[in-house]
């Protein structure tokens, strides 16, 4: 399918596209603190304290430790890029984005894996235990979520007859099957995976500055100033495209087919208010539960596989 030429429109949905995300993502990851904050009786540093916090980085000098390569260097920006570039293809503030020939689900869960890789790279580069073992780690977490990932999305899949993002935004938008038990399990191992992909409470703790319990963080130990802000930043962005994601294949109404002013302004409220109710339940979920021991995890992601591929198989056995 060939990219037809795009319309003015188009190219400027896209581009407010990766500016929400690249903007937003830090806010998001501040108001998830705030309502953690609030659980907790304790009072928040406020919505905009990681863009500070990215900021400070920036203006940081550079730090490099012994003994390491170029692919230490190169390994923030390439994963920064990597997040950057998906985000072009999750439409969410369109139906019909200008990269939508391309917008597939199993891309994107290849450009996450590439995402994940990268970093892994960068961590082990140096030689450091702790960065090894944070990305041995990872590679156990990854090792059943992506299968998981992928019968989710096969799932969602089923109603379209194809892995288009676009085109199951489509068949889902008018909401008649969002309440079919193969998509409520699928959502459900939606957030197992989310959890996991993201290095969220249970799985991971992001605050932690224990070392021998960490995950995410065990392999940005090296990183420092505007590395270290790159790392950070393409994380944050991340969590936001899953949510994005599941909105897309869970409660996708609200996105407007045609990219126009007054669809796409709307569209951004009602986005906007489903991100920040997401961000609660996230913030909710990590009040509730402690962090797992390490040798529980795969149990938990294993729980994330078994449900995706109940909710797969459930689609066959109700005959829809």
């Amino acid at each position: 399918m060939a990219i037809t030429s795009p319309s003015p429109a188009m190219v400027a949905v896209e581009a407010v596209q990766l500016l929400f995300v690249l903007l937003f993502a830090p806010v998001l990851y501040g108001w998830i603190a705030i309502v953690r904050a609030f659980l907790s009786n304790r009072t928040p540093a406020g919505l905009f304290q990681p863009w500070r916090n990215l900021l400070r980085l920036f203006k940081k000098e550079t730090l490099l430790p012994e003994g390491h390569s170029i692919l230490f260097v190169l390994v923030p920006p390439a994963f920064f890029s990597v997040i950057a570039g998906a985000s072009l293809l999750v439409p969410f503030l369109s139906v019909s984005p200008l990269l939508a020939p391309v917008a597939d689900a199993v891309t994107l869960v290849g450009l996450f894996s590439l995402a994940r890789m990268t970093m892994a790279l960068g961590a082990m580069d140096v030689g450091t235990p702790f960065g090894d073992m944070g990305a041995r780690r990872e590679m156990m977490v990854a090792f059943l979520t992506e299968p998981a990932t992928l019968m989710i999305l096969f799932t969602v899949s089923l109603w379209s007859g194809s892995t288009s993002v676009p085109s199951i935004i489509r068949s889902l938008s008018d909401g008649h099957d969002l309440f079919h038990p193969s998509l409520l399990i699928a959502a459900l191992a939606f957030i197992l995976v989310f959890l996991g992909e993201n290095a969220r409470l249970p799985i991971d703790n992001p605050t932690t500055h224990l070392e021998l319990t960490m995950i995410h963080e065990a392999m940005l130990l090296e990183y420092s100033g505007p590395l270290l802000a790159l790392m950070e930043w393409g994380s944050m962005q991340k969590l936001l495209l899953y949510l994005l994601i599941g909105i897309d294949f869970f409660a996708p109404a609200g996105i407007p087919e045609a990219p126009t002013f007054l669809s796409v302004l709307a569209g951004s409220g009602i986005l906007a208010g489903k991100l920040f109710l997401l961000g609660s339940g996230i913030a909710l979920i990590e009040s509730l539960f402690a962090k797992l021991r390490i040798f529980r995890v795969p149990e938990f992601t294993a729980l994330a596989y078994l449900l995706s591929t109940l909710g797969f198989l459930l689609h066959f056995v109700l005959e829809v």
